[in-house]
């Protein structure tokens, strides 16, 4: 049975389920290989609690925590409104193909619709074929404000000597 829950992060299950999870994305490909740093582990959920602008879900499969999802309210200067970005989102390897990414994704569908944002945003690299099949299947495209100049790319700039 699927249950989709809108994260406590004063919820020790919770909390743990959503450490574990991120910590099981790090560690794939799609998220880089590498585990989170002994540093993100302990003090993400800290952290998570000081933004109210951050909204977590996490999926239960029979009580087991099988997929997550970590958004970030953004705005659109041009809408006038918020947005959703999904910053995060992963299903465990144990649970693929079973329709859970996409039940996670009517969720935060309708999470925005009742919060009155505009649109949602997500960033995908672009080997990842199956993820890429999930966001097209739920109505996500490619981002351009006018095709003579193209899609969107997403660029980063790392800050600090201990960039992540």
């Amino acid at each position: 049975m699927l249950n989709i829950v809108n994260v406590d992060v004063n919820h020790l299950q919770h909390a743990k389920d959503l450490v574990n999870l991120l910590n099981m994305y790090a560690l794939d490909p799609m998220g880089g290989g590498e585990a989170l740093s002994d540093y993100a582990q302990a003090n993400l959920v800290s952290e998570l609690k000081k933004r109210n602008t951050v909204h977590a879900i996490l999926a239960y499969v029979n009580d087991q925590a099988a997929g997550f999802a970590i958004c970030i309210e953004g705005f659109s200067t041009f809408a006038c409104k918020p947005l959703l970005n999904i910053h995060d989102f992963a299903v465990h390897p144990d649970f693929r193909g079973q329709g859970i990414g996409n039940q996670m994704m009517q969720h935060l569908t309708a999470l925005s619709e009742q919060l009155g944002y505009c649109k949602i945003t997500l960033e995908v690299l672009e080997g990842n074929t199956r993820a890429q099949n999930l966001y097209r299947a739920e109505g996500f495209a490619p981002y351009e404000l006018n095709p003579e100049f193209g899609g969107a790319i997403i660029m980063q700039k790392k800050i600090g000597a201990k960039a992540v």
